[in-house]
């Protein structure tokens, strides 16, 4: 039985991008759409048995109805096949209000033959070519889904994800009970599992939501443990294998070096032994590069300009055609001037989209320790701005000819 595992699409961010002119669209929108043709295109060259998505497939809660058109023509693409997908509601698939129907409902309102759609904690018995398979669902649940008002009134935020983490634990254990030990099992969750290294979401942290510990989720009972949420490709277990195949497009530059694509996950029965043997690969998809260039220049650089146009060309012409480029310059205030922003516009043009940021640096006046400028004397002073730029022994020469300099300018003063 082979399964491709994906999650964490995120139809519809726009951001670095420029429109399209032949199709009116974000090119951003049309990066993400070729990174699902890539999975669809490979599902069906390769006949896997069960597609299975693990969450966020829209960036917005409300996604517009292009998004939803483009989305629904790649699930069209599997399920007219014969290849059935099954899709998990994400925290980005929730609509801001209860009641509201989720990005994905619309398949299960419709029944769409071999799209099924999970919104709450339940156990789908799938048919595919090769037998059936048994996925436990954990879609992302609001706090007011599974815990009453009364059970979270005087609790800290803290306490309250303590709460939700053990009904979640107490949900996979009772579903476990019910499953058939002779058929294949997976755990599909959107969840933060503790211990995940976090890509673009990385500003959450425990106390802010509700996470799982790894013991809580690598039950034995399940096969294989597909994961979403977390938008940074790892595997946090081998037996059972606990995985993240992270989000499918790079969304920003917090995940400039990572690899974007989903795993090919194979079950295999042994009907000698009853046991069951599964592998997993990553496979990667092409996607928009990332690139940061860093590049500091000192006070002395006669030319600035171009030691930034060589910094780009050193960078490498195919690194950065067609990708999204951060230009980061670090210069002194008093050399700002120098720069010649057409030139360095320029030499990006070949890029997707670009942009410059500068870090000038003002000088500081130099601190001088435990003394104050109106109590300072003149060799104090001399003393603390050598001792701060120059060597011990360097400092110690100049501080000799300079209290002489003093010493003699102070003399002759006196003598009026």
């Amino acid at each position: 039985m082979k399964i491709l595992h994906f999650a964490d699409l995120h139809l519809g961010v726009e951001s670095y991008g420029r429109i399209d002119p032949a199709t009116g669209l974000s090119s951003r929108f049309l990066d993400f759409q070729f990174a699902l043709d890539q999975v669809v295109d490979y599902a069906l060259e390769n006949r896997v048995d069960l597609v299975l998505f693990c969450g966020d497939a829209y960036q917005s809660r409300e996604p517009s109805q292009t998004q939803q058109r483009e989305f629904a023509r790649r699930i069209n693409r599997l399920s007219t096949s014969g290849i059935p997908i099954f899709l998990l509601i994400g925290n980005h698939d929730l609509p801001n209000a209860i009641g509201r129907a989720t990005t994905c409902e619309i398949f299960d309102t419709l029944a769409i033959k071999n799209v099924y759609v999970s919104n709450r904690p339940e156990i789908h018995r799938i048919p595919t070519k090769s037998g059936t398979i048994q996925i436990v669902s954990l879609p992302w649940l609001r706090r007011s889904a599974v815990l009453s008002k009364e059970e979270t009134k005087n609790l800290s935020l803290e306490q309250i994800n303590q709460k939700l983490q053990q009904v979640l634990t107490e949900v996979i254990a009772t579903k476990v009970q019910e499953l058939d030990p002779r058929l294949p099992a997976i755990l599909a969750s959107h969840v933060w599992v503790s211990g995940a290294k976090v890509g673009s979401e990385r500003s959450m942290t425990i106390g802010q939501e509700h996470a799982l510990l790894l013991s809580n989720v690598a039950n034995p009972a399940f096969d294989y443990v597909a994961l979403g949420h977390i938008h940074k490709h790892q595997v946090l277990s081998h037996n059972p294998p606990v995985v993240y195949p992270g989000s499918l497009e790079r969304l920003d530059f917090s995940e400039e070096e990572d690899d974007k694509g989903f795993y090919l996950v194979e079950i295999d029965s042994y009907k000698e032994t009853g046991k069951r043997q599964v592998s997993f690969d990553f496979h990667p998809v092409t996607g928009r590069r990332f690139l940061t260039i860093n590049i500091n220049i000192e006070p002395q650089d006669a030319d600035p300009t171009s030691t930034v146009l060589k910094a780009i060309r050193l960078s490498g012409e195919d690194k950065i055609r067609d990708a999204i480029v951060r230009l980061q310059i670090s210069l002194p205030a008093e050399i700002e001037g120098q720069l010649r922003d057409n030139d360095i516009r320029n030499a990006l043009k070949e890029t997707h989209y670009f942009t410059i940021a500068k870090d000038i640096k003002r000088e500081t006046r130099l601190r001088l320790g435990k003394w104050t400028a109106e109590e300072i004397t003149p060799p104090d002073a001399l003393r603390a701005y050598l001792e701060s730029n120059f060597t011990p022994e360097r400092a110690k020469i100049l501080l000799e000819y300079g209290e002489k300099l003093i010493q003699e300018q102070a003399t002759r003063q006196e003598q009026g």
